[in-house]
């Protein structure tokens, strides 16, 4: 089963994650590191692209086999996407413009492509998906109103999601 998820930090830590849902914790972060790809791009997005493609195809299959997967709503996405175009280092920058996410499990509508960018990577095709729009459609997929705002300790309301943020409709 380790073997299954690889041997490298993500890799466990997808394992360890499955065992956390199973036992009933609502949430779990797990991290790969190294994204900043600002030279030696293509050697390092290999090797972190085999260590995410290992852990998170497992931790999928896992949770399928182990009737978990409906009920766990899996995101993976940076914070942020990289440019389209490669530096003089071998390397691609920070891309803010257009960037990816993979929603998995969870009540989601699953095998399909929402969104897309223009054929050089540049910019959104079309009409872009936004930040809040996926924090908004990622709630309310977990059973949690996005437009409800929670008071904090000094009387502060805080929204779950901005008030702008429209659901991603394909994928609910």
């Amino acid at each position: 089963l380790r073997d299954s998820y690889g041997r490298t930090s993500f890799g466990q830590g997808c394992l360890l994650a499955r065992r956390l849902v199973e036992r009933g914790v609502a949430f779990a972060e797990v991290s790969l590191d190294g994204w900043d790809t600002h030279q030696n791009n293509f050697t390092s997005v290999e090797r972190l692209s085999g260590n995410l493609d290992q852990g998170f195809s497992a931790l999928i299959v896992d949770l399928k086999e182990r009737g978990l997967l409906d009920d766990t709503l899996i995101v993976c996405h940076g914070e942020f996407g990289r440019t389209p175009r490669i530096n003089g280092n071998s390397g691609r920058d920070h891309w803010p413009a257009t960037w990816s996410a993979v929603l998995a499990g969870g009540g989601i509508k699953g095998g399909q492509a929402v969104g897309k960018t223009t054929a050089d990577g540049i910019s959104v095709d079309g009409d872009p998906t936004r930040t809040p729009d996926l924090i908004a459609t990622v709630v309310k997929a977990v059973g949690i109103d996005p437009t409800k705002q929670n008071m904090s300790n000094v009387s502060r309301p805080i929204r779950i999601a901005d008030p702008s943020a429209k659901l991603i409709k394909e994928l609910l």
